[in-house]
């Protein structure tokens, strides 16, 4: 008997005359491999995969509801209370970048109030007035909308006019 080993089917034979332990080596990792392949084959049927899919939508669906519902929550929480009718702002100025002057009606009487940011200084105190325009007062957006849509319609003339 000689001493060489046969050939191997996946190593040529001049490997193997160079590593003598290279064949049961390559075999033990052959048989890792393919016991390898084998149990994943078991684990994952085939045709089994729509479960899974099913799982990630299902996750998906759970996690939009909590966002939707916490959002709702949040939202109902936060709102402020529009029943009462003890606290009303007739009116308010800008003074500054960041200063106001604001009349607001508390009973039956009227405080002017100076605000900056962190600081709400009582200026002056008036008894309860008849607004003139029927009791309402008025949004205090609507001077802004009023004094923007003069801004526009002046700009425009202005374009037509032009040479």
């Amino acid at each position: 008997m000689s001493n060489t080993p046969s050939p191997s089917p996946l190593l040529p034979r001049r490997h193997c005359l160079r590593f003598p332990h290279a064949r049961p080596l390559l075999a033990a990792l052959t048989g890792i491999s393919m016991l390898g392949r084998a149990q994943a084959a078991d684990a994952i049927p085939v045709g089994s995969t729509g479960g899974g899919s099913l799982q990630v939508i299902f996750g998906l669906l759970l996690v939009a509801l909590l966002l939707a519902g916490s959002l709702y929550l949040l939202k109902r929480l936060a709102a402020p209370s529009g029943g009462t009718t003890l606290l009303r702002i007739i009116s308010a100025a800008a003074v500054g970048a960041r200063e106001r002057v604001v009349v607001v009606e508390v009973g039956e009487t009227w405080l002017v109030l100076g605000v900056a940011p962190g600081q709400v200084n009582k200026l002056h105190e008036l008894p309860r007035q008849a607004l003139p325009d029927g009791g309402r007062p008025a949004a205090p957006h609507q001077a802004f909308a009023d004094r923007l849509r003069q801004i526009m319609a002046h700009q425009q003339r202005n374009v037509r006019n032009a040479p």
